[in-house]
């Protein structure tokens, strides 16, 4: 063989070994390495990375959220009606610092034996100690929730690093005879739902229509109570204009009646102050020319003399008529 081909082996072997001992890692996963099928302690984040050709290799994990899918989970309920999940979806991530110590305990393959084992052993569990009416509807929106914290417990003892995060499950499948006693359940329990809606609206109607009245009731008695307000407070207002009216009346009459008294007192007083001696003088000759009978002779004092016996004179009258006023 010649020394050219010699060399062409040795490059094509050495180009082989720097190709198998040189390895990329993906983000969001941990390399683990294995020697003569013993797993080694250390460990590789993303990134090229060099190991030993042909004697050493690797497995990739990955340490971001993933979905895991356990299908066709049969499950016997407490009244022996076997039912069947069709998928269980398990939504997990795994800590980098932790998978070491899971790989050496479980392998690479860590979620069959910790995560798809134990949904069919804790949902079994279960569907056990429950009916078949509790399972596909009284318990069913709990089953996902209660499957999460019973492997989260489980895994944080025999696992840790390992977080579940969700944990979602399709309706179970059910025999087919109970199934449309149950669609037939659901029929009725949906009318019912529509009846008792009905009756809810109706007096909900109701209700409705007594407030409506109760309100009307109310607006009219405060209008009628506003209506008698004003009409109290108009005969209110009416009674002090009379009042005020019948004020100024009266004050009239009585300055009317004082203006009178004032007045005949006054013409009182005037008149007092006439009757003077030479007044009642001047009046008495007012009187004897105002008499229509004229006496002559010599005997006409004594007939006034005489005359006084039978009738008043006339200064008498005269005097008389004075007082009178």
């Amino acid at each position: 063989m010649s020394a050219g081909a010699v060399v062409s082996v040795i490059l094509a072997i050495g180009g082989a070994a720097m190709f198998s001992s040189v390895h990329k890692i993906d983000e969001g996963h941990t390399a683990v390495y294995y020697r003569g099928g013993a797993l080694l302690t250390a460990t590789s984040g993303p990134g090229f990375h060099l190991m030993l050709p042909f004697i050493t290799t690797y497995k990739s994990v990955q340490t971001t959220l993933q979905t895991d899918e356990v299908k066709n989970v049969p499950c016997g309920t407490s009244g022996g009606v076997m039912i069947y999940f069709d998928r269980i979806e398990v939504v997990n991530y795994l800590i980098p610092s932790a998978v070491y110590g899971i790989v050496r305990n479980y392998t690479v393959d860590y979620d069959k034996a910790l995560i798809f084992n134990k949904v069919h052993h804790e949902l079994n569990q279960f569907c056990s100690v429950h009916s078949l009416q509790e399972v596909y509807i009284g318990l069913f929106a709990q089953i996902d929730e209660n499957l999460k914290l019973t492997l989260q417990a489980d895994l944080t003892n025999m696992a840790p690093g390992l977080i579940i995060q969700a944990v979602r499950l399709t309706k179970p499948n059910i025999p087919e005879s109970i199934r449309r006693n149950y669609e037939l359940m659901e029929t009725e329990r949906t009318k019912l739902l529509v009846a008792a809606q009905t009756q809810k609206v109706v007096e909900k109607e109701a209700e409705t229509e007594r407030k409506r009245a109760l309100i009307e009731a109310e607006k009219i008695a405060q209008v009628s109570e506003i209506k008698f307000g004003q009409k109290v407070m108009e005969k209110q207002t009416e009674k002090k204009i009379s009042e005020i009216e019948d004020g100024a009346f009266v004050a009239r009459q009585r300055a009317k009646a004082d203006a009178q008294f004032y007045t005949a007192q006054r013409a009182a007083e005037a008149n007092k102050m006439k009757l003077t001696p030479e007044y009642l003088q001047v009046m008495k000759y007012k009187a004897i020319a105002a008499n229509s009978k004229i006496y002559f002779g010599s005997e006409i004092p004594r007939m006034f003399l005489d005359s006084r016996s039978t009738s008043k004179p006339t200064e008498l009258l005269l005097e008389d008529f004075l007082n009178t006023d």
